[in-house]
């Protein structure tokens, strides 16, 4: 049992000894479905706090012949496939974190050549007699041990993009790791050696250097999951399980944590969810291991639309993006959707694979963007927030025709004369223009369904800050009155269905005059069942 060759299971026996552990041990009846095929080379990358090692380690535990883990997968859910026995640890297993070995390789330039001589190193000690001295090349020292024995091996590899993200400028490093993945894994002679190919890490592979390396591998991403969705994250399910053993309020954890759309599912970030079930403390835990240092001079290039897009995406909107530009050269970003693609494989923002559109997934990453943007005195979203409280604070006093000139300066200052009298362009107007609300609001619902109708926003205020700010029920009108807006909001009593979340409502009436181009504004305070 060595470091890298047929490493034992204590990496997996300290996951599944830790407080919580959620079993998605049923990835492993995928790879048992493909192992010895041509789909068994399979890429799985996600963002940080995803459960990325883990999965690594388990896969580990499961294949290694380096240790007897019939034990520990007893109870979990692989253990009723069919197949369970048959890929149990029965495979020699290859199992290299990149970013692991950058210490003791002494850098970058260097960790190559230390996982060749270290891994061929305990191959020797398997296979002494088939691996002589002079073999320095590790792609020919798995095919003489195959060719000799028959045996095949699992290849699995964590953090398989950190050269690609961290040395983006050293093309030497860069084209020696690309040849070294070309010579493991392309090719004939690797599809008689390697019996499974795991990479994970944050990139995808689709880049044109290291696509011509590695086009065999199937990719499952967060723009596309496929199968292995309910296997990126926590799923809406594990995490209602997850409340309940802990006690913790489901709506709660769905606001702050939910939003990654895979497929079919809800998927969570495993790490914010494990710390609040046993922190109890719902605040963003993304900057214990988030890269937001990286993120505002991405957002600060100047590509048309970016500082927009991502002002609307943090008031609640979604985008439309184009994420097939992307080519994942951290050297060179060229037009707006490479930034915001890469922001999804991030985790800083989510995908809609059917709608094609970019949006931020839940209150714990909006906060760490908004945050990273004070830090980063990014100038133009400071001071459309300072525009954005004005229009807050009128809303709050009521100020009718306060509201009514600010959202109108937004309107003429954030939309081209192109859209500016567009219906759709005035509903986005008003969602970033309430920005500054998410300090102390929940991002906006939109047309949020009751008994009878939708109403266009409705804001409701975070826990701790309901006593002191009310609800907006806001609806919007296009060529008609103000009046009309609010006489809608109380006919089709759209403030029921938000009772129960909240304090104090108020209902605001919107409407845009294309011709005068002139917005008007009526507020009122909503008077609930029961008060004089």
């Amino acid at each position: 049992m060595g470091n890298f060759v047929n490493p034992g299971n204590d990496a997996f026996r300290v996951a599944l000894a830790s407080s919580i552990y959620v079993d998605k041990t049923g990835l492993l009846e995928y790879t048992n479905k493909v192992t010895g095929t041509l789909q068994a080379y399979i890429c799985n990358s996600r963002p940080r706090r995803f459960g990325k090692s883990i999965t690594a380690n388990m896969l580990t535990a499961y294949y290694s012949k380096g240790c007897d883990s019939e034990t520990i997968f007893a109870d979990l859910e692989i253990s009723k496939s069919p197949d369970f026995k048959k890929h149990l640890n029965q495979y020699d297993v290859i199992h290299l974190d990149v970013q692991w070995c950058m210490e003791p390789a002494g850098g970058p330039e260097y960790v190559l050549s230390y996982i060749v001589e270290k891994t061929i190193s305990e191959l020797r000690m398997y296979y002494p007699s088939i691996l002589p001295d002079h073999i320095k090349s590790l792609p020919e020292a798995l095919s003489r041990i195959h060719a000799a024995s028959g045996k095949k091996f699992v290849i699995i590899i964590d953090e398989w993009d950190v050269l690609i993200r961290d040395m983006a400028v050293n093309q030497k490093i860069q084209e020696d790791y690309i040849n070294f993945l070309r010579g493991l894994f392309k090719g004939t002679e690797p599809t008689k050696y390697i019996q499974l190919a795991y990479l994970t890490g944050i990139l995808p592979i689709k880049k044109a250097r290291t696509q011509s390396a590695l086009n065999n591998f199937d990719e499952f991403t967060m723009l596309d999951a496929s199968t292995l969705a309910p296997y990126v994250g926590f799923t809406e399910e594990e995490v209602k399980g997850l409340c309940q053993k802990y006690h913790r309020d489901f709506e709660k954890v769905k606001r702050w944590y939910d939003g990654y759309l895979l497929e079919e599912y809800q998927v969570y970030n495993p790490k914010a969810v494990v710390s609040v079930m046993l922190k109890d403390k719902f605040r963003s835990y993304w900057s214990e291991t988030g890269s937001y240092e990286a993120v505002v001079p991405l957002i600060n290039m100047d590509f048309d639309g970016l500082k927009t897009a991502i002002i609307e995406m943090l008031a609640g909107n979604a985008i439309e993006v184009d994420v097939g530009t992307f080519q994942n050269d951290m050297d060179n970003f060229y037009c707006r959707d490479d930034v915001l693609t890469y922001l999804i494989h991030l985790g800083y923002l989510a995908y809609d694979q059917d709608r094609e559109r970019a949006f931020i997934p839940n209150e714990e990453v909006r906060m760490e963007l908004i945050k990273a943007v004070k830090r980063r005195k990014w100038d133009e979203m400071i001071q459309f927030q300072q525009t954005s409280m004005k229009l807050l604070e009128a809303t709050l006093d009521m100020n009718e025709k306060g509201v009514a000139a600010e959202i109108e300066k937004i309107h003429s200052d954030y939309t081209s004369v192109i859209q500016y009298n567009d219906e759709n362009s005035l509903s986005s107007v008003l969602t970033i223009a309430y920005l500054s609300s998410m300090a102390y609001y929940f991002k906006p619902v939109r047309e949020l369904p009751t008994g009878r109708g939708f109403a266009d926003f409705v804001y409701i205020p975070k826990p701790e800050y309901i006593d002191d700010y009310p609800a907006l029920v806001i609806e919007l009108k296009w060529n008609k009155k103000a009046v009309t807006a609010l006489h809608q909001i109380k006919e089709r009593k759209y403030p029921d269905s938000i009772t129960a979340y909240t304090g104090d409502i108020l209902l605001v009436g919107i409407n845009y005059d294309k011709e005068s181009k002139e917005h008007q504004c009526l507020i009122e305070r909503y008077q609930k069942r029961g008060e004089n």
